[in-house]
């Protein structure tokens, strides 16, 4: 398995297990079985509502001698509502408590948005705080203070923009080392991709295969299904994959890292083969032309009447 090192050391596999929409009841299952069979990335966040259920999986293996602790990476998320600075570490702290661990491999700012204490998800624009009542810089501060605790080894951040990303690196200490966005050939992030590489900041996609688990309220009729694409399928038959194997192979062949979810035993073997799966120069070169700028994840729901928040300052597109 391809690792990436981060600039503050540490190691962290190309391809891990995503959690987001695995239902309790099945996440468990779906991570104790990665494990089983050789994935040693998991990529949680308590806004999933699953992490109790993760823990307990990951533990149990661990019991169990199936894996050791430190031969896994375990990354989290800081969720909108604790983004004041004192909030960070305690909602890291319940995050451990969670996930049944005394550290993190990395813990990331989920987004770029603010939300009032105790608001889980906004229904009007009353419940935001803007970054300028909540500055992004203060809650960085946060989480460098849980690293120095040691309840985390490495920090990051998660639906940033190059420009958020600069103003974290501007700020004294130890600047992001991830960040984690939506990624695939209809949204290839070309940009910040290079941004991301000049500043050793790690880049891992989310949503590698087209997110169609979403909710429904998610998905506009007629929206493009990207492991339908002719041309993707194509170099999937020439090489005897799926087209969920290419386009995995893609994003770890482009620097990237990649955390696909599945709950079904055969389909997470076939990602993990993903991994050593080698496209060719020409391969690389027709799906580079695939991209859309297409975000299936748009974060239109952060844009709500009132808001403090529009699709132009949360993504810093023109």
């Amino acid at each position: 398995m391809k690792q990436y090192t981060l600039r503050d050391g540490g190691t962290m596999p190309a391809l891990g297990l995503g959690t987001w929409q695995s239902e309790p009841g099945e996440v468990g299952a779906a991570v104790r079985q990665a494990i089983e069979i050789g994935y040693r990335h998991i990529d949680c966040a308590p806004i999933y509502g699953n992490e109790p259920e993760v823990g307990q999986a990951i533990a149990a293996a661990i019991s169990d001698g199936v894996v050791l602790r430190e031969d896994l990476w375990i990354t989290s998320k800081l969720w909108n509502n604790t983004h004041a600075r004192a909030d960070v570490v305690p909602a890291l702290a319940q995050t451990l408590e969670d996930l049944q661990l005394d550290y993190l491999d990395l813990y990331l700012i989920h987004w770029p948005i603010a939300l009032k204490e105790g608001v889980p998800f906004p229904e009007t624009g009353a419940d935001f705080l803007s970054l300028d009542d909540r500055p992004l810089e203060e809650t960085w501060r946060g989480l460098q203070e849980g690293r120095a605790a040691g309840l985390c080894r490495h920090i990051g951040v998660s639906n940033f923009s190059a420009h958020k990303i600069q103003a974290l690196l501007d700020c004294e200490g130890l600047g992001p080392e991830v960040n984690q966005v939506e990624l695939h050939p209809f949204l290839q992030q070309n940009a910040l991709l290079r941004f991301c590489t000049d500043h050793h900041v790690v880049l891992t996609g989310y949503s590698p295969l087209g997110s169609q688990a979403r909710p429904a309220r998610l998905k506009p009729e007629g929206e493009p299904v990207l492991l339908e694409d002719d041309a993707i399928q194509a170099v999937a038959a020439r090489l005897g994959a799926t087209s969920a194997q290419v386009v995995l192979a893609w994003a770890i062949q482009r620097g990237t890292s990649v955390i696909p979810k599945s709950v079904r035993r055969e389909r997470l073997a076939e990602n993990l083969e993903a991994a050593n799966l080698v496209l060719t120069d020409e391969h690389m070169a027709t799906i580079a032309h695939l991209d859309r700028h297409r975000r299936y994840i748009s974060g239109e729901f952060w844009a709500k009447e009132g808001s403090p928040y529009t699709l132009e300052n949360l993504w810093d597109e023109a």
